[in-house]
């Protein structure tokens, strides 16, 4: 399998849009209306067909599709079915290419073309933490598609064939530890998957990088530090890693800046910490080639739309906003102008990548979570929205301390009252503790306006034990213990 970025090397933004169209209107007219009963309805309530769609800009007379939208009701039990292509026999034998393959190749042949297209063989989900986990099927067109996204992740990373890779997310149907998977199977590269630290614990990854001695290591940031943290304490030595890859969480300059100071106390002082980008929805992910390049979006599988989130408005090239997803090319469960609930500061870019040259569409600088804007009434900023996305850079840029936990709490867990924020940290450096409080506290002072309520400090173990590492799917960064409506806590 080719680079699956070259053949958009070249291409003015106007081709490569002008391309994307075709693709849209295609992917709606032989698939997605006549297949999904979700986007069949939405069309006919607005009057529209597929001939309606012929360029990406056509989109916006279709209203977005959210995760709201795909959680079930009681009405509607299984909801997401909805948005998964069912074909319908009837309209399948009557297509020319269909009869044709039948009369060349006999009946079988067609049919195992067809299954091969629409027949869902796997599952991936999300991780179900702000939602209900909504499961997302993939047929074989689509595993395809996920090894083609994967062979365009080895390409960006400047994988190497002879690398050795350690593929280090949790063991689950969510869709890191899968992408790389396929990742390493299709770009043929020697790769083991360890599950994580909940299948094999921090000394079962230990043990196997040694036996290894890995040129890549690709998982959770969190967990990635916690791991190296280990290796140093325990003297390990790493000669070969030249790259770290990080996917599942945000990536900010701190944690990369870590990672590299720790990999260099392993022994590999050249090492590369790449971030990459993806989500269930969209059933692939993106990578970066360098630190603050960009994600590169593949252009035949993907249209991106960044868009004002207040409005819905679309924004112009380069601008902040929301991202927005349109499959071009899927089966199984697709998703028409999916609003991811991710911001990105950057926007959407079309000029040629200053490290690699591609000319393909790049997701453009930080990008955060809307749900992570959340409402405080503290004793001096009552009612203030808070941007905890913004928090998390701050801390991680923190070179005083490791890892770290924002706690959302009421005072005395009394639901009437105030609420307190509690920062956890691990001091990483061994400085006075009583300085690096009265540091942060200025810190949190001066970028933020507010002050936590209290700083306790932590080892290294209490606070992976805090934030669940090995033992959940993603480490627990911010943790809001604030009763929630309907009981509970986030």
């Amino acid at each position: 399998m080719h680079d699956v970025y070259s053949k958009w090397n070249g291409k003015s933004p106007e081709d490569i849009r002008s391309a994307q169209g075709k693709l849209l209107h295609d992917e709606l007219k032989v698939h997605v209306l006549p297949f999904s009963k979700a986007y069949r309805e939405i069309f006919a309530e607005r009057g529209l067909t597929a001939n309606d769609i012929k360029t990406v800009d056509d989109l916006t007379k279709l209203p977005f599709t959210s995760k709201a939208d795909l959680l079930n009701t009681e009405e509607n039990p299984s909801r997401i079915r909805d948005f998964t292509l069912v074909p319908d026999e009837t309209v399948l034998r009557k297509r020319p290419e269909v009869v044709f393959k039948a009369l060349t190749s006999g009946k079988a042949a067609a049919q195992r073309e067809l299954e091969y297209e629409y027949r869902p063989v796997f599952m991936i989900s999300t991780t179900g933490r702000s939602a209900d986990s909504v499961p997302f099927l993939l047929t074989r067109h689509d595993v395809h598609n996920l090894e083609r996204s994967g062979y365009g992740l080895c390409e960006v990373l400047g994988t190497k064939n002879d690398f050795k890779v350690i593929n280090m997310f949790p063991y689950a149907p969510h869709l890191g530890f899968w992408q790389v998977h396929y990742a390493m199977i299709n770009y043929q590269v020697f790769g083991v998957s360890t599950g994580g630290g909940k299948v094999m614990g921090t000394s079962g990854n230990l043990k196997l990088m040694s036996k290894v001695n890995p040129h890549s290591i690709v998982g959770m940031p969190t967990f990635l530090y916690h791991l190296l943290k280990r290796a140093v304490a325990e003297k390990k030595t790493f000669t070969n890693l030249d790259t770290i890859v990080l996917g599942g969480e945000k990536v900010p300059d701190g944690i990369r800046r870590k990672l590299a100071l720790l990999a260099a106390e392993l022994g590999s002082p050249n090492v590369r910490v790449m971030a990459t980008y993806g989500f269930t929805e969209a059933r692939m992910a993106w990578a970066e080639c360098a630190a603050g390049t960009g994600y590169h979006v593949t252009p035949d599988l993907a249209y991106i739309e960044i868009i004002d989130p207040e409005t819905g408005q679309r924004q112009p090239e380069g601008s902040p906003g929301e991202i927005v997803f349109t499959a071009l090319n899927g089966r199984g469960t697709v998703m028409l102008r999916y609003r991811t609930g991710d911001i990105i500061d950057g926007g959407l870019v079309y000029e040629a990548c200053p490290e690699c040259g591609r000319t393909t569409p790049r997701l453009m600088g930080k990008i955060g979570r809307q749900s992570e804007v959340r409402e405080l009434h503290l004793e001096k900023v009552k009612g203030t929205l808070v941007d905890f996305n913004s928090l998390e850079h701050l801390l991680d840029d923190e070179d005083k301390i490791g890892t770290w936990q924002i706690e959302l709490r009421k005072v005395n867990d009394d639901p009437l009252e105030l609420d307190e924020l509690v920062l956890h940290v691990q001091n990483a450096n061994g400085i006075d503790e009583t300085s690096l409080a009265e540091r942060l506290t200025r810190t949190f002072k001066t970028k933020t306006g507010m002050t936590p309520n209290r700083i306790e400090f932590h080892t290294l173990e209490s606070m992976s034990e805090r934030q669940g590492v090995g033992k959940e799917l993603k480490e627990r960064r911010l943790v809001d213990h604030r009763p929630q409506p309907g009981g509970g806590t986030s």
